[in-house]
């Protein structure tokens, strides 16, 4: 099983109080993660955060940073866990995917969602409205482009008329959906290459019905379980980091070696790739990660580099 990180975004990542992260902290943590030998980095895409009684949050725009990610890193695959379809036009983000993995040297898993935050949507001026629809028209048009074909589509919210990726990329570049919902597993049945379920710490009955429903849904589409790349998303704390009010209760919070089980447990599960959320995102943070990973494959050495993204 691959494991990957989720790198520094917004104010907190680092820790409580801790400053904003500038480009060197992030570019950093991305360059021990890759000396550590893990095996991806992610950025998490988000316009602005507005909760309730809060004051408004930023974060960096996650696209700049992967394309900047592209260029620094050499070995680790990146990804987007996951980009944001309705903030971007959708041939135009397949371009942008296109080159950001020419850049990397073919490292690049694009993954895809319909956002979730309503905030941000009305902040920026974005319609929230019929999320999973624009979503559908979105992938419709980024997936056979990314596949090399030419696209016209006369969609309720997108439209092409011959679009075609020139240069065309260079290799197959993956596309992962984070889904849940009986319409975007169909969609992640029918166009994905690889899936994402999060989050989650030790597996639970929740964890496994999200599983069982999409392996109905590829069997409702004809496809072969093999094909599809299953990830998983596990939000690991510090055990000495204060947790936030509003932490996830799933997160995990123990020691190295329980840490180990947890991956363990996801890779018997059938999850390919692991991709952690580390609480918080520091260079302690990444050496306890590594160390468990070093556990759980020296268990499972099997295990070690399947799954593809």
């Amino acid at each position: 099983m691959k494991v990957g990180v989720t790198v520094p975004l917004t104010a907190g990542d680092v820790g409580d109080r801790a400053p904003f992260p500038d480009w060197p902290v992030i570019r950093d943590f991305a360059a021990r993660a890759e000396a550590l030998a893990l095996d991806s980095i992610w950025v998490f895409d988000h316009l602005l955060f507005r909760r309730p009684g809060e004051p408004p949050a930023g974060i960096h725009e996650a696209w700049t940073i992967l394309s900047a990610l592209a260029a620094t890193t050499t070995r680790a695959q990146i990804g987007a866990l996951v980009m944001c379809t309705a903030f971007r036009n959708p041939a135009l983000l397949a371009k942008m995917a296109a080159a950001a993995d020419e850049v990397s040297g073919g490292r690049l898993i694009l993954g895809l969602g319909a956002g979730w935050h309503e905030p941000e949507f009305e902040a920026f001026g974005y319609p929230f409205d019929h999320r999973v629809g624009r979503f559908e028209d979105a992938l419709r048009v980024i997936a056979p482009l990314l596949r090399g074909e030419s696209v016209t589509l006369d969609g309720r919210w997108h439209t092409t008329r011959d679009a075609v990726l020139l240069p065309p990329p260079a290799r197959r570049i993956p596309i992962l959906v984070a889904a849940r919902g009986p319409r975007m597993l169909r969609l992640t049945a029918e166009l994905a290459d690889a899936w994402n379920v999060a989050w989650h710490g030790h597996p639970d009955e929740r964890f496994a019905t999200k599983l069982e429903e999409m392996s109905a849904a590829l069997a409702a589409a004809g496809r072969a379980p093999a094909t599809l790349t299953r990830t998983s998303g596990i939000i690991v704390r510090d055990p000495d980091q204060r947790a936030a009010e509003d932490a996830p209760a799933a997160a995990f919070a123990g020691p190295v070696d329980e840490l180990a089980v947890v991956l363990d447990e996801h890779a018997a599960a059938g999850i390919d790739h692991a991709i952690v959320w580390l609480e918080p995102k520091t260079p302690r943070s990444l050496d306890r990660l590594a160390e468990a990973v070093a556990i759980h494959r020296a268990r499972r050495p099997a295990d070690a580099t399947i799954g593809a993204p």
